[in-house]
């Protein structure tokens, strides 16, 4: 079946969060947590090697909202239940719909990080891959440098599977990295 055929919640909601698809006009919000984050996401992010205007933003938003219509990506917002706050960016990318099976990436707003935010939209975001897409695998990889990252699929039990050596540039493409892979299956 063509994966733009398959029906399943574009949101959803967790203890603290209110998860969902990026709208149109989400592009402010990603671009004041973009701006209030970038130091932290230099390090380990291609996309924040180069500043982005909020226009540039936006669009960024939009391609990711149609993306997510037709089923070839799907980059998830978590905002704050109380406040409405975006506190990070996630999704289910690398996505094999034939498995199924989806990869998860991540990062969170500094301003609310060491609040477990990022965690549980990842916990969420597990589940309905699991629940509402019929995943039969998930996976987190994370350069094997980045503790804040690595932390968050331990947290959560996924199975540690190992370090594909040499397997990426650093984000800025100065020199060689690992990547740890860790992954949760369907039993």
């Amino acid at each position: 079946m063509n994966p733009i055929l398959l029906d399943f919640p574009h949101k959803f909601e967790t203890e603290r969060l209110f998860v969902r698809l990026p709208k149109p006009g989400d592009g402010k919000a990603v671009y004041e947590s973009l701006r209030a984050s970038i130091n932290e996401l230099k390090p380990w992010m291609p996309f924040a090697q180069n500043d982005q205007s909020e226009e540039e933003t936006e669009i960024n938003i939009r391609e990711a909202h149609i993306n997510f219509l037709k089923r070839e990506d799907l980059r998830l917002l978590a905002f704050h239940k109380q406040t409405g706050e975006l506190v990070c960016s996630s999704g289910l990318h690398r996505i094999d719909w034939e498995v199924p099976k989806f990869e998860i990436g991540y990062w969170g707003d500094t301003r609310f990080c060491g609040n477990g935010y990022t965690t549980e939209a990842v916990e969420g975001i597990t589940g309905f891959a699991f629940k509402e897409l019929g995943a039969n695998r998930v996976e987190i990889r994370c350069d094997s440098n980045n503790v804040k990252s690595i932390a968050i699929p331990e947290r959560l039990n996924f199975d540690f599977e190992g370090i594909l050596r040499n397997e990426d540039r650093s984000a800025d493409g100065k020199e060689l990295r690992d990547t740890c892979v860790y992954a949760k299956v369907k039993l």
